[in-house]
C-alpha cells in the first residue's frame, strides 16, 4: 500500500509555548490540552471554534486526564495532583519516590483500568534522568521504567493487550505485551523507527483499527503507522515544525486534534511558520478510542 498525504487545518491560533497532552472529554464535549511552559490547562470548544476555559498554575503541567469522580488528575512539574475546576481546588496526590532532581512530568494517559501512566524528563535535557510511572487507582505510585531520556507518547491497542511507548531521543516506538488486570509490561520490542532527518517521535494515539498516529517534533506533522508491519500509511502535514501530540475526539471520535509548540524557534523562523503553537484538526476518516478516565 502506498503512503497517502493529507493536510491538517488550523483550528485555533493559540500561540502556545509548548502545547501538549490533548484529551477529549466526553462529559462536556470539550478538548482539553496543556501549555507546559505556559503552566496552563486549556479547554477548547471545537464546534464553536473558541476557547472555553483556561487555568494558569504556579508550576509546569505535563498532562491532564479526566477523573471518574469529577475534575481531572494532572501530572505536574513535581508530582500528581487532583484538580476540580468547579471549586478551583488543587490537591497533591503524590510525588514518585526516587524521582531525580531537575526532572518534570511530560506526557501521560490512562489505561482502560483507570490507571494514570505518566513519565518524566530532565528540564535541562540531560539524558537518562527520567522514568515512566504509574499512578494506581488506590493512589500508590510505582516506577515502571527507568533511564528514560524524554518520556513521551503512550497508548494501548483496542484489545488492551499491547502498550505502545515513546522515549523520544531513541526515535522509536516500543511495544510491550500488556496485562490489564495487573498493569504489567513484558516482551519489549521496537515496532516503528522514525527515519525522517531531524524529526523525533513525540505524542501519539492509537485508533480503533489498531493503527498508531505519532506526532513528529521537528517533522511538521503526524504519521500513521501499522505497528504490526511497520508500514507508514499516512502523512498528515501540519504547518508547524514542532507538532507535539494528537488525540481523537468529536461526536464520532473521528477528528484528530493536534497540538504544537513555538518554544525555541527563532523569530526569523517563526515568520515562516506563524501558526506554530496552534491547535490543528484533521478529519481522519477513522475512529479513535474513547478517552479513558482515572479511577476504579
Amino acid at each position: 500500500m502506498m503512503e497517502r498525504m493529507a493536510q491538517a487545518e488550523l483550528l485555533f491560533d493559540a500561540k502556545a509555548a509548548l502545547g501538549e497532552g490533548p484529551c477529549w472529554d466526553e462529559r462536556d464535549g470539550l478538548l482539553y490540552w496543556v501549555d507546559i511552559d505556559g503552566k496552563t490547562l486549556h479547554a477548547f470548544d471545537a464546534d464553536a471554534r473558541k476557547a472555553a476555559f483556561a487555568r494558569t498554575f504556579d508550576r509546569k503541567i505535563g498532562a491532564a486526564v479526566p477523573r471518574k469522580s469529577g475534575g481531572f488528575v494532572l501530572a505536574m512539574e513535581d508530582g500528581f495532583y487532583g484538580y476540580d475546576p468547579a471549586s478551583d481546588r488543587l490537591e497533591a496526590l503524590g510525588n514518585p519516590a526516587g524521582r531525580k532532581p531537575g526532572t518534570r512530568f511530560n506526557d501521560g494517559k490512562c489505561d482502560a483500568a483507570g490507571r494514570f501512566w505518566a513519565g518524566t524528563m530532565a528540564m535541562d535535557g540531560t539524558p537518562r534522568q527520567g522514568a515512566l510511572y504509574c499512578l494506581e487507582t488506590d493512589g500508590t505510585i510505582r516506577t515502571v521504567l527507568e533511564d528514560v531520556s524524554c518520556s513521551n507518547g503512550l497508548d494501548w491497542s483496542p484489545d488492551n493487550r499491547t502498550m505502545y511507548y515513546i522515549d523520544s531521543p531513541t526515535k522509536r516506538v516500543q511495544a510491550f505485551d500488556y496485562d490489564l488486570a495487573s498493569g504489567s509490561l513484558s516482551n519489549p520490542r521496537v515496532v516503528v523507527e522514525v527515519t525522517e532527518p531531524g524529526a523525533v517521535p513525540d505524542g501519539m494515539s492509537c485508533d480503533a483499527e489498531g493503527m498508531i498516529w505519532v506526532a513528529l517534533w521537528d517533522g511538521y506533522g503526524i504519521r500513521r503507522w501499522n505497528p504490526h508491519t511497520g508500514e507508514r500509511l499516512l502523512a498528515v502535514e501540519v504547518p508547524a515544525a514542532q507538532s507535539s501530540s494528537c488525540t481523537f475526539g468529536g461526536a464520532n471520535r473521528d477528528r484528530l486534534f493536534i497540538t504544537s509548540a513555538r518554544t525555541g524557534i527563532p523569530e526569523s523562523e517563526l515568520a515562516k511558520q506563524p501558526f506554530a503553537g496552534g491547535l490543528f484538526v484533521f478529519e481522519a476518516g477513522v475512529c479513535g478510542q474513547p478517552t479513558r478516565a482515572f479511577g476504579g
